[in-house]
């Protein structure tokens, strides 16, 4: 099963660039896509963004313009570049992957979280 490992939560000023990484880990499956959720407390867990396959991405409204998603196929690992984060941004992020395993149907899998404070 594979593994996302998340890292660059932390704490950030209001305007300040953030970046996240998540790095998948032990069996590898073939990837549909990747994204970006968060969850604030209270709330439920909603889109920030995600990356198909093909390198074709979708944001959030409250995303776009704001952050960007990419990934290095490489090294299996998709980021999160957060530029003008606001304190309502505030949340833990998690990763989330898709793919089609070698026996066939279809996976979804979950990072742990990393939480990211902004601060006004």
């Amino acid at each position: 099963q594979v593994q996302l490992v998340e890292s660059g939560g932390g704490l950030v000023q209001a305007g300040e660039s953030l970046g996240l990484s998540c790095a998948a880990s032990g069996s590898i499956f073939s990837i549909k896509a990747m994204g970006w959720y968060r969850q604030a407390p209270g709330k439920q867990r909603e889109l920030v963004a995600v990356i198909n396959s093909g390198g074709s991405t979708n944001y959030a409204d409250s995303a776009k313009g704001r952050f960007t998603i990419s990934r290095d196929n490489a090294k299996k690992t998709v980021y999160l570049q957060m530029n003008s984060p606001k304190p309502e941004d505030t949340a833990v992020y998690y990763c989330n992957a898709v793919g089609v395993p070698g026996s066939g149907g279809l996976v979804e899998v979950w990072g742990q979280g990393t939480l990211v404070t902004v601060s006004s």
